[in-house]
């Protein structure tokens, strides 16, 4: 896993002080919603991006691949946009 600790290069401008942040995902909807909370992500105070790397990729896959050795079920407020 991506050290949050550590500056990374980013991939897109070669800076080398991108941070790793974390952030929620969700995947799905309904009754197949999928939320994966802490999902490193790589961003760049240079260029502004930000990205996933294929390591982060492979895990939720995996994730989302097993979601029943993985998730907990938990009760969650939504709300549309109108």
């Amino acid at each position: 896993m991506l050290n949050k600790d550590k500056d990374k290069i980013c991939e897109v401008c070669g800076y080398g002080k991108a941070q790793i942040k974390y952030i929620t995902r969700s995947y799905g909807k309904g009754a197949n919603l999928l939320i994966i909370e802490n999902v490193p992500v790589v961003s760049c105070a240079n260029c502004g991006e930000s990205y996933l790397t294929a390591e982060t990729l492979h895990e939720i896959a995996r994730i989302k691949l097993h979601r029943k050795s993985f998730a907990k079920k938990r009760n969650v407020a939504v709300a549309e946009f109108v």
